[in-house]
């Protein structure tokens, strides 16, 4: 049987990283399911291929302007033309990668594993290093001329783009144990959404007061591991609503302009969602893929065929749905039925940043550190 035991980082609140396997073991695992068959519906192929190297970091790329931006967990950043590849700018970002990438094309942005936001401007000169108390593993959210970093304790650290100047810091009291993924950070109009825990939290950007938070998941556990259940991100968003995954307990939307929740489901799952105007998509824990209505939440399909395959988080973008699996895979899925419309192949080794696309390009990285561009038709 092939290893595929995933373990994900706890934080404890001394901000104490340990690996917690809760997953299970390799061997309590079932087979993946072998991938079936099936007519291509779309054509696509690889557009370029570029190297991050081996990639042992929570890394998100940013895609802005035409732009897609990666790190290296050797600390260099970098930004290229989406269309062709070609790198625009490299810079060093001082040591060793944590989270990352932020960009709004302007500003960009990452956090070292020395708890140090570096920030860089548009031509990849750096601006200013500020340091933070706690680890991070969330890329940097840039936009209004401001970073925004939340640390694995779930406080939100804000500052200048311009100089670094610290802004503000929003902190409330929260669970002794965290989880060490990417989670929810972003804007909705003038307001900053940041996941705490299963809520999510809306925030005035300019002095880090609290407008509104939502309960996404109402965890139920015996022991604090039982009842984690931060949002994991990126968020969905179309309009208003914002839809993202409590680990392992919940699919839920919110409509930020009102502060309300529209819809809830116990699914487990630990992965990013995909979504569009009309549906939301996510796997689940033994990587089951669901499509819901985006407005009410209930069930429109589902399908099996890729279970136990290790799935990265999900992409909508025109009529498919896109995602990786653990041995490289890229596929696209009909957003309407689910069925398989195309499959293409990476390097073999597990896909595992969530995909991004810009303009017509779709992207991802693997574990290999190989970045490979496609463009379906």
């Amino acid at each position: 049987m092939r290893p595929r035991s995933r373990a994900w980082q706890l934080v404890l609140g001394s901000a104490v990283a340990v690996a917690a396997g809760l997953s299970g073991c390799a061997s309590d695992k079932p087979d993946p399911k072998p991938l079936e068959a099936f007519e291509t519906k779309i054509s696509g192929r690889q557009v370029w291929l570029d190297d991050v190297g081996s990639v042992r970091f929570p890394l998100v790329p940013a895609a802005r302007d035409g732009m897609f931006f990666l790190a290296r967990g050797d600390g260099t950043v970098r930004a290229l033309v989406a269309e062709s590849g070609r790198e625009v700018w490299s810079a060093d970002a001082g040591g060793e990668i944590s989270a990352g990438v932020g960009s709004d094309g302007r500003f960009t942005s990452v956090v070292t594993r020395g708890n140090e936001v570096v920030a860089f401007g548009a031509k990849g000169e750096a601006l200013w290093r500020k340091r933070v108390p706690s680890a991070v593993v969330s890329p940097p959210l840039v936009a209004g001329e401001r970073i925004f970093v939340v640390t694995v304790d779930r406080v939100v650290h804000a500052f200048d783009a311009l100089d670094g100047r610290r802004l503000w810091v929003y902190q409330k009291a929260g669970d002794p144990l965290t989880l060490a993924q990417p989670g929810v950070l972003a804007a909705y109009r003038n307001i900053l959404l940041s996941g705490q825990g299963p809520r999510l939290a809306a925030l005035e950007p300019t002095q880090g007061s609290l407008a509104w938070d939502v309960a996404l998941a109402s965890p139920r556990g015996t022991n604090e591991v039982e009842r984690l259940a931060d949002l994991v991100g990126p968020p969905v968003r179309q309009g208003s609503r914002y839809c993202a995954r409590a680990f392992q307990s919940a699919v839920a939307c919110v409509d930020a302009e009102r502060g309300t929740l529209l819809w809830t489901r116990n699914v487990g799952g630990s992965r990013a969602l995909a979504g569009d105007a009309e549906r939301v998509f996510g796997a689940d824990a033994n990587d089951r893929i669901t499509a819901w209505r985006a407005d009410t939440g209930d069930v429109l399909w589902t399908n099996e065929k890729f279970m136990h395959r290790g799935l990265s988080g999900m992409l909508a973008v025109g009529p498919v749905v896109v995602f990786g699996d653990f041995d490289g895979y890229v596929h696209f899925l009909s957003t309407v039925a689910g069925e398989t419309q195309l499959r293409l192949q990476t390097d073999g080794s597990p896909v595992v940043t969530t995909p991004v696309v810009s303009g017509t390009t779709v992207m991802v990285v693997t574990r290999n550190g190989g970045v490979f561009a496609f463009r379906p038709n």
